[in-house]
């Protein structure tokens, strides 16, 4: 019985103990209660300016075109997804930047193509979209370069593709092949809008739809969610390119990474190459040949076709381009 009575003893103390802890609580919370009330209120959310805040939802512009055509903000569904693709690439904060960043590097590359061409230099966002402007972006389905292009699509433009040597990487090519696809695009469809989503659902996926559901524009269309949110990222890129620091992007002039300069270009032909021995050559090392041509992809090339290809290799002064 010795036993029963302790147990009785523990649970006495138990309920005890229990009292002075809601006791305690009770107190501290009436406490809290009245050193609040002495506080002065927080201020409303409509006190708080946009900008001095880290979180918000983007203001959106009254009007706004892609390559000269009309974005129908007028419509609610159009808005909600505009503002959803901005507030994901806003709040991607460390890629975005680095996106906006690079801009300075490769658009002075990219624009002269687009206008040969004869197309809108608002296609410069589609290329931030499709790879946040790094020309060694390789994607899980294996499109690859600035613009991510499939090696389907590599073949039918011509761009040589291979384990040695990918010229998907090399941005000025790229970029004319992109150019080539997008000018076919717009021949097919009279809509730059739609020659954008093509490049994301290709020209078959595109058109089928808009077959079955009679309709001519994008903004009409119901497509696959990566389609369908494809262009509003191509927006959501030029409003924070044109308008940084509206949306909580505060970059200083030396921010922006310098176009490359202090280099020249040499051709290479009919010959196997060891690219170790080649940078030597040419005063440099593997390292830095890499990062002025991104389309050598090993060590050592075997040039059994004799294709010749022009290398870009620095002269003085290039590792200390932008200080």
């Amino acid at each position: 019985m010795r036993w029963i009575t302790y147990y009785k003893l523990a649970d006495e103390m138990k309920k005890i103990v229990l009292l002075i802890s809601v006791a305690w609580a009770a107190g501290s919370v009436t406490t809290a209660c009245a050193q609040q009330g002495s506080r002065p209120a927080p201020a409303a959310v409509a006190d708080i300016p946009e900008e001095a805040s880290p979180v918000f939802i983007p203001n959106l512009p009254k009007e706004l075109d892609f390559a000269g055509e009309k974005v129908p903000l007028q419509y609610a569904e159009v808005r909600e997804a505009l503002e959803r693709e901005m507030t994901v690439t806003m709040f991607m904060h460390s890629r975005t930047l680095r996106t906006l960043r690079l801009t300075t590097r490769y658009f002075p590359v990219i624009e002269p193509i687009l206008k040969k061409y004869g197309i809108p230099e608002d296609f410069k966002y589609l290329c931030m979209a499709e790879s946040g402007l790094d020309p060694n972006t390789v994607s899980p389905a294996g499109a690859s370069g600035l613009w991510q292009i499939m090696p389907s699509a590599a073949k039918d433009y011509g761009v040589e593709t291979g384990r040695n040597v990918d010229l998907r990487f090399n941005v000025e090519i790229a970029t004319e092949a992109a150019c080539k696809y997008l000018r076919n695009a717009y021949e097919r469809y009279g809509s730059w809008t739609l020659a954008a989503a093509s490049y994301n659902a290709g020209l078959a996926g595109v058109s089928r739809r808009m077959g079955i559901q009679d309709v001519k524009s994008y903004y009409d269309l119901f497509l696959p969610e990566e389609t369908m949110r494809y262009v509003y990222r191509i927006l959501s890129f030029k409003l924070l390119t044109e308008h940084p620091q509206k949306y909580g992007f505060y970059l200083r002039k030396r921010d922006y990474l310098p176009a490359f300069e202090n280099y020249r270009q040499v051709t290479v032909s009919g010959q196997d190459i060891d690219w170790s021995a080649f940078a030597a050559e040419h005063g440099t090392n593997y390292k830095v040949l890499r990062i002025l041509n991104p389309w050598i992809r090993s060590y050592e090339y075997a040039n059994k076709g004799g294709t010749t290809y022009t290398v870009t290799v620095p002269t003085e002064g290039f590792r200390e381009n932008g200080k």
